[in-house]
């Protein structure tokens, strides 16, 4: 493992406003860079109380410009809704504002309901054009060509480096033939994450952009003092999670020991859903990721976590990067 790094999704919780959200962001991105995290990644999600990274280009520039080191970038912009010459604008403006600090991932994905991606796109195309809307993406930040009739300005020649972002084989099959760096979103949906890392690393093409296959996993953590605290912090994220898929949702709840309201069957697809975790006192996190790690062998550990009271959040990624930097420590020395 080469680096470690944080996704957030400006989690608003239960009490606060999303301008609480956005400001435990950032100063969240501030912890990160002096906890030695390589990058600091956030997503787009719509029509969602309890997400504020909704404009996601325009959080990116926010933490960027309060922070000065740590790459920052979108974990990911959801492509179908946008049309790839404004993403190329949008993200070329940032690697300009921002010289060598600008991510962008792609994903495939509405990041919301179908009402809200209709109100977004205003039409709903049938066909699947993602991967030649990402073909189009990377022409527009690629060098100037003096025949190209349309330019991202700012964007041409900024090359920011564009990921693919996936929960299936379809984002490791085209990540490969691109020769572009892909990320799995095993944080909330590992099931095919060690097939696909393997379709990714057998089929990768070198490209201009990578000589070699470059694979980052996501992983949740929750970690606190003891294996009893981290529990209950993680209550928050598992209610949330539960209340998504049963079609309630909201802001991140406040941590319960009690999760009775989530019948067992919905419990058992939470946890499954959310099984690429590590969980507890610092001993504990730092056993399950090192078996994760093992296991995938992934270039770089992407961590997550929705914990509903920001001091605790903090001391999580804390004690997450304590691990990490361990382990990527060992890695570098064997």
């Amino acid at each position: 493992m080469e680096h470690f790094s944080i996704l957030d999704l400006s989690p608003v919780p239960e009490g606060a406003s999303t301008a609480d959200a956005l400001a435990a962001t950032l100063d969240l991105a501030r912890h990160a860079e002096g906890w030695g995290y390589h990058r600091y990644w956030l997503a787009e999600h719509h029509n969602m109380a309890g997400v504020a990274s909704a404009a996601t280009a325009v959080v990116i520039g926010h933490v960027a410009a309060g922070t000065s080191r740590i790459r920052v970038g979108a974990g990911g912009i959801m492509l179908p809704n946008h049309a790839p010459l404004v993403i190329a604008e949008q993200f070329g403006t940032l690697a300009t504002l921002f010289p060598g600090r600008i991510d962008l991932g792609l994903g495939r994905a509405p990041g919301t309901d179908m009402a809200t991606a209709r109100a977004l796109r205003r039409h709903m195309d049938q066909a699947d054009s993602f991967p030649q809307d990402v073909t189009e993406l990377i022409g527009y930040l690629d060098e100037d060509h003096p025949d190209a009739r349309v330019r991202a300005v700012p964007g041409v020649g900024t090359q920011v480096p564009i990921w693919i972002l996936g929960s299936s084989l379809y984002g490791a099959q085209l990540a490969a033939w691109l020769g572009l760096p892909y990320a799995f979103a095993s944080h909330f949906a590992p099931q095919m994450l060690g097939e696909a890392l393997e379709v990714y690393r057998q089929t990768f093409r070198p490209s201009q952009w990578l000589a070699r296959p470059y694979a980052m996993m996501g992983m949740g953590v929750c970690a606190a003092e003891t294996d009893a605290e981290a529990a209950l912090l993680r209550s928050s994220q598992v209610l949330a999670f539960a209340r998504l898929r049963m079609g309630r949702p909201g802001k991140l709840p406040r941590p319960v020991a009690d999760l009775s309201e989530v019948p067992a069957g919905m419990r058992s697809e939470v946890e499954g859903a959310l099984s690429c975790s590590a969980v507890g006192s610092r001993a504990t996190v730092a056993r399950q990721i090192k078996a994760l790690l093992d296991r995938y062998q992934p270039d770089e550990v992407m961590v997550t976590g929705m914990i509903h009271d920001p001091a605790a959040r903090l001391r999580s990624f804390e004690i997450a990067a304590e691990v990490l930097g361990g382990l990527t420590g060992q890695a570098q020395a064997a």
